[in-house]
């Protein structure tokens, strides 16, 4: 049984995920070192908050309630302000990358479109976090023990798993915006990208109660799912063209840089 939760888990935390990697990035190694590098932007952003919380930690009262729960929340918000801060600067440096790409390409259009180096980037901010927030979780599954034997939810590890894919797929969506809106200089989108990605940090706070923490979180995750896809040059009609096998040119691996 913990062996089909386990696995079962995993499939639904990194399954979408996984896909989207093995079908528009796995065959392009440009692509590939991209994501890699994304991901390392976000662990990094990720030891800056935890250095500033293992510091904040022991110079708090660990006896004042109320004060832990006060640096929980200062941790959560720090966090997300620096995973946005670090998203800024990978894509500062991703325009400094292409520019540099294209200096050394015989071609007169870039290797890697702006569109597909979000896209890219997103998926990374979003597998390394998802590593980080559900790998203990997932290690806990494999037993020895069962969920909900002391009167706890029996939900836990698969409201986790679902949760986990949210924010994946939401970190690949707010890099699409996020990437456009820097470009555009349309810094309200940028802004609202960071309130979004607060918001959803603290619902985890509804815990347990699981249907206050994923529903509003799989609203959010569709809301920015549409956005995403108008920003990336998405339209009804390019969606019955993929649905009908006749827009070769609509999905990621064919998309020609811009």
């Amino acid at each position: 049984m913990t062996a089909a939760v386990f696995f079962g888990c995993t499939f639904i935390a990194f399954g979408p995920a996984i896909a989207l990697f093995l079908f528009t990035i796995a065959r392009e190694p440009l692509r590939v070192i991209f994501l890699i590098a994304g991901a390392f932007f976000w662990l990094v952003s990720l030891l800056l908050s935890s250095l500033v919380w293992f510091i904040s930690v022991q110079i708090s009262n660990k006896e004042s309630a109320a004060q832990q729960k006060g640096l929980l929340i200062f941790g959560v918000v720090l966090s997300v302000l620096l995973q946005e801060t670090f998203r800024f600067g990978y894509y500062k440096l991703l325009k400094k990358a292409n520019e540099g790409l294209l200096t050394l390409s015989q071609e007169e259009t870039m290797p890697i479109s702006i569109r597909q180096l979000a896209y890219v980037s997103g998926l990374g901010f979003g597998f390394m976090s998802g590593a980080f927030s559900v790998v203990n979780i997932l290690a806990d599954s494999a037993g020895p023990g069962t969920v909900g034997i002391h009167g706890d939810s029996q939900h836990y590890f698969l409201s986790s798993a679902f949760m986990t894919m949210a924010i994946i797929l939401l970190h690949m969506f707010w890099g699409v915006v996020f990437f456009d809106a820097c470009e555009k200089r349309c810094w309200w989108a940028v802004g609202l990208v960071v309130v979004i990605h607060l918001v959803v940090s603290c619902l985890t706070f509804q815990n347990p109660d699981y249907t206050a923490t994923l529903v509003p979180a799989y609203v959010i995750l569709f809301g920015m799912g549409v956005w995403a896809f108008y920003t990336a040059g998405g339209s009804l009609r390019n969606i019955k063209l993929c649905l009908t096998c006749k827009d070769k040119d609509f999905l990621l691996s064919n998309h020609r840089p811009r």
